[in-house]
């Protein structure tokens, strides 16, 4: 076996555009504007082992995403900038939540940290060309049963 990022990424991608908040969902980190109104960008960050998840045929793995979602702070009225980004973190935790396997693509996501940061969102700005941008950054862990096979 080995880790399927395009199912992972593709089956949380559909969750994020499901819930119809975004101009537009993207698999990669934006090296450019995404544009006005929110945007949601995922990649991945980590991969490890779970050592308590793997047996002496297979490891399990831990493939942590990077979730983001991009407002331009100067959007208007600036109040609900923050309100729109945090809803919009709200609704995609829920989802997490609501889907923890991904439609059974990976064991589980790593809602309260068992194997290493747990699901949630810290929030900043990015400045891309002359746009500042409020953005959440979602860390989203996703476990995977017998990811590698172990050879005696």
């Amino acid at each position: 076996m080995s880790l399927d990022l395009l199912t992972y990424r593709a089956a949380h991608m559909s969750q994020a555009q499901a819930l119809g908040l975004f101009g537009q969902v993207v698999g990669h980190e934006p090296v450019s504007a995404p544009g006005s109104g929110l945007t949601y960008a995922v990649w991945v960050a980590r991969v490890g082992t779970v050592p308590a998840g793997s047996g002496l045929a297979a490891g399990t793995g831990r493939l942590e995403l990077t979730g983001r979602v991009f407002m331009p702070a100067d959007s208007e009225p600036q109040d609900d900038v923050d309100v729109q980004v945090t809803s919009a973190v709200d609704q995609l935790l829920a989802a997490l939540f609501g889907d923890f396997t991904l439609g059974g693509a990976v064991r589980n996501v790593d809602v309260f940290g068992a194997h290493g940061a747990p699901l949630g969102a810290a929030f900043g700005f990015t400045r891309f060309d002359s746009t500042t941008y409020r953005v959440a950054t979602l860390t989203i862990p996703l476990i995977v049963n017998d990811v590698w096979t172990e050879v005696a």
